[in-house]
């Protein structure tokens, strides 16, 4: 934990020799997108697109999942994804997955996760059909076909948000699928024209 105080403590002195102007975060956010992916510590969305404080509105949840929106029983999750389409009036939302995902993994091998109650029952979500659409995958560590099965359906769960829906029927936002291989640091979107992911 030390490096992380000793580096906490000298933020603002680095901050400014960097040129980033903090001072200015002060008055508000417009963040230019939201950026769903997993939880997963080898996964840095500001190392990944280079964003500097205030760019980039995250939601990290384990297996990058977004849940079904529920007005009436909202989560943490939906309020996010909520407000930045809604308030923040964000233009863009990128659902990145990774390779070697444990998430995913535990989903496509069947693994007993009775030890973890809470997280099997998040992951329960997930759609163990679409993940293992390819049996070969499940011998497969870097779990990479069905974490990109998987981007996709949490693409169509955001489709379902009201908000996103109707900023999608008058082009007000758009929605990106991206992989992000951690071994490699590739960076693979979804290309709605070939149904492939393919480097940026």
């Amino acid at each position: 934990m030390d490096p992380f105080i000793d580096r906490a403590r000298t933020f603002p002195q680095r901050a400014g020799q960097a040129g980033r102007a903090l001072d200015g975060l002060a008055t508000g956010q417009s963040p230019r997108a939201l950026f769903i992916t997993c939880s997963d510590s080898r996964v840095v969305p500001a190392l990944i697109t280079g964003s500097a404080p205030g760019d980039l509105f995250e939601l990290r949840t384990a297996g990058n999942m977004v849940p079904a929106y529920r007005a009436d029983s909202a989560s943490g999750e939906t309020a996010t994804i909520e407000y930045a389409v809604d308030v923040l009036g964000v233009r863009d939302i990128v659902v990145c997955g990774h390779s070697h995902c444990g998430a995913v993994g535990a989903v496509v091998r069947d693994d007993d996760l009775s030890v973890v109650p809470a997280v099997r029952s998040w992951l329960s979500n997930a759609d163990r059909n679409v993940l293992r659409a390819d049996g070969t995958d499940v011998f497969d560590p870097t779990v990479a076909g069905p974490v990109q099965r998987h981007v996709l359906a949490q693409l169509e769960q955001l489709r379902a948000y009201p908000g996103v829906a109707r900023r999608l029927l008058d082009g007000r936002v758009r929605l990106h699928g991206w992989f992000y291989e951690v071994h490699t640091g590739l960076v693979l979107a979804h290309r709605s024209d070939s149904g492939l992911f393919l480097p940026l």
